[in-house]
Parts: structure tokens; sequence; C-alpha cells
């Protein structure tokens, strides 16, 4: 099957970002000399849904080096950088997506990757799974196993497994030590400020800002913004989670309280309507608002859009409201994933983490390593390997237990 790409034209483009990626990712490239070489790949067929931007596109690139088949969709259109999809099909990789296409042809492009049959899927948001377990039943035989990049996704394979409805081994790299300590909590903090200060050209010192949700998301936006001088309040449904933001430094409240004097707004909890009607009620003119969550309904756009009297473009990517009192309220990114509909997405070395623990959740179950169905954690050893090769890239490492250590920490008597 052919791609299926807004412009092959601007695939210059997209090489010369795809080549940074790889130049910034020797734990990936690491993963791919050790491991990937050994033929695993050869003759399968992996299945992709992940926004398309460099680093993603680079991890594909390493699978097909590997052997691979790999046909790869976006989330939606607004996850889509079109010279990279270009390069990438150039590169071999089959790819579904263009940035024009509307939003409701998502699930036609995911389906699209699912009628190549996949052996192994790596996900975003359990789309392609989901779509595997409704409109495209017939292909779950040949699935070895899905591998799962986000928080949110992670909870609906959690959600199927409840209801007994999840018939694949999915792994939940989400919850890898390597993923969420680092993509969710530095890359998160660090490309949702960039987003925000990048599109609204404002400064951050001094504005009181609210981040709605204290996952590990939400302590690094909270941590990012504090360093640049802002002055951050934190919302929260868990007490054991906002009091944790107290002991770090952050003023705890009830969101529709934080309304009132919120400068600027971030979302970062996978839930729906986290920010509504009640709270644009009370937000102060020229709120900023903006979503860091694995969804795209954190924000309720379309109650914002019911309210306002008038909306039209501030800058490029910021969308004025105007309330019938007069008020503006911005909205970065559409509500959606800000870093990504509004920026470049994570930094090259966090992602080059993540991707080589996607690239070996991946290799593990193309080998059958793991064949019940249900929600598994990544084996600690993969988390452990792409810890340690890390630190060596990086001329560091670390300390290992004498015998004596470890037979000292197995005992329990005197």
């Amino acid at each position: 099957m052919t791609s299926s790409v807004k412009d092959l034209s601007l695939a210059p483009g997209g090489h010369r970002k795809i080549d940074w990626a790889a130049r910034h990712s020797p734990v990936l490239n690491a993963v791919r000399d050790r491991y990937l070489k050994d033929g695993t790949f050869e003759g399968l067929t992996v299945g992709v849904s992940l926004p398309i931007e460099a680093k993603t596109a680079y991890l594909t690139v390493v699978l097909a080096e590997a052997g691979a088949e790999v046909a790869l969709a976006s989330p939606g259109p607004f996850f889509v950088q079109d010279d990279v999809a270009a390069a990438l099909a150039e590169r071999g990789v089959t790819v579904y997506a263009s940035s024009d296409n509307p939003p409701e042809e998502a699930d036609r492009e995911l389906e699209r990757v699912l009628d190549h049959g996949p052996d192994v899927i790596i996900d975003d948001r359990a789309a392609l799974t989901r779509l595997l377990h409704t409109t495209r039943r017939h292909l779950l035989g040949k699935v070895r196993g899905a591998s799962e990049e986000t928080t949110s996704g992670v909870a609906k394979l959690r959600a199927m497994q409840d209801q007994g409805v999840l018939e694949i081994p999915t792994i939940a790299a989400n919850d890898a030590r390597c993923k969420y300590l680092f993509d969710n909590r530095y890359g998160t903090g660090q490309s949702t400020i960039t987003a925000i200060m990048q599109n609204t050209n404002l400064m951050l010192g001094g504005k009181r800002l609210v981040v709605v949700g204290y996952g590990w998301c939400g302590k690094g936006i909270a941590r990012y913004a504090a360093g640049l001088g802002a002055r951050v309040t934190v919302c929260e449904v868990d007490p054991v989670r906002g009091l944790e933001a107290y002991a770090d430094g952050f003023d705890v409240l009830p969101a529709l309280e934080a309304a009132g004097f919120g400068e600027i707004f971030i979302t970062a909890t996978g839930g729906r309507h986290v920010l509504a009607r009640e709270h644009f009620e009370r937000m102060r003119n020229g709120a900023i608002l903006a979503n860091a969550g694995g969804v795209d309904v954190e924000i309720d756009v379309d109650a914002l859009g019911e309210l306002a009297r008038k909306r039209y473009e501030a800058r490029r990517n910021v969308e004025a409201f105007v309330m019938p009192d007069g008020r503006e309220l911005h909205l970065v990114g559409r509500g959606m994933v800000v870093n990504l509909t509004a920026g470049d997405g994570h930094p090259v070395e966090i992602m080059d983490l993540t991707f080589a623990i996607q690239a070996l959740c991946a290799h593990h179950l193309a080998n059958r390593r793991q064949t019940e169905p249900g929600v598994h954690l990544l084996p600690r050893e993969i988390d452990d390997r792409v810890a340690g090769i890390k630190l060596q890239t990086l001329g560091m490492g670390v300390d290992r237990l004498t015998p004596q250590q470890e037979e000292f920490l197995r005992e329990w008597r005197e």
C-alpha cells in the first residue's frame, strides 16, 4: 500500500528534522545496534499510532531498518507535521496522515494501519487497540501484543481489562520508570511551558499560574513554571497529591477558587471538563488556557465557545473568546495537547529514552515473551538496561552491590 500524505515535495525539511533527532538519540541508536539487528522484526508488521513529528518518525525509521514493515497514522490532523510525514514516506514507512484531513477522518486512517495486519502495535491513547477490538476484530488473532505510550491510554486499557474485553497482551510503556519519571515530568514540564511562552510571547515571572492535576505531568509543569518565577497554585482531587504539592512549596486550592485569580491555567489530568463553564465565568480578563493532558476534552472548549459572543485569532495558535461582559479568555493550541499542537513536542533527549523503551517493548512482544491477555508492566531489566545505556552515553555509571551486600539485604536474621 502507498502512503497518503499532504505533499511529498515537503520531504527535504522533514529529512532535516529526522536527522537532527537521530543525531541526539544515543540510547535508541544503541538499542538499535545491540538488540534490534537480531532479525526479530524481519517479515513482521508494526502498526503505529503516534503524533507525527521528528522523534516519533525516527522510531519508525529504526524499526523499518530492523526489517519491519511499518504503517503509521496520527491520532488526528493537529498532531501531524506534513514535512516529516513526507520524509517518512520516502524512507519506506507507510504513512496515513495529513494536517489537511478533517478530524473525523482520524479513525479511518488508524483503520488503514490495522488493515496491514500488524503483528505488533505501538499505540497512543489506546486508539489502535480499541479499534482492533471493535471495527477490526477479525485481526485480533494475528496481533502478538501492543505497547501503550500514554497515561490516558493505559487507563483505557485497564478499563478494558476490568470489563473482561481486552484480548491481547499489552505493555504499559507509559508506566516504565524511564518513561514517566522523565517524559511525563521533565518532558511535559519543559515543552508545555515552552509552547505557551513561544505562542503568547509573554513572561511567566510573577504571574499566577494554576496547574490542574498533580500527577507526573503536573509536577513537571509546576516545577518548570516555578523555576521561571511564576506563583504556582495546584488543583487536585486526590488529597495525598494535594498534600504533596503543598510540601513541594505550592498553594493547593479547589479549581473554582483558583479560577478567580489565575492568569494562566494548564490542565494535566487525563480527565474530562476539569475546566468548564463555571470556571470560565469566574476567570479574569486576559486569562490564558492550555491543556497538557492526554485527552482533548480536559478544557470544555464547546462550553467556552457557547459562552463567547465573539471569537477570533489573537496570535498564531492562540484563539480569543470574548465573553458577554467584555472579558477575553485566550486558548492556546485548540485545547489539545499544547506541546504538540502549538510546539515541537518533548525535547529529543527525553523522547530518546521513551522510544528506546518502546522499541524494546516491541522487540519483547515480537518475540512472544508476553502472551497472556491483559495489561502488563515492562520487565524491570528492560527499564534498567535503558537507564544504564543513557548513563554510559553521558560518561557516567552507577555502583553494583557486592555479594555480601546482596546477602545482607536478603537475610532477616541478625
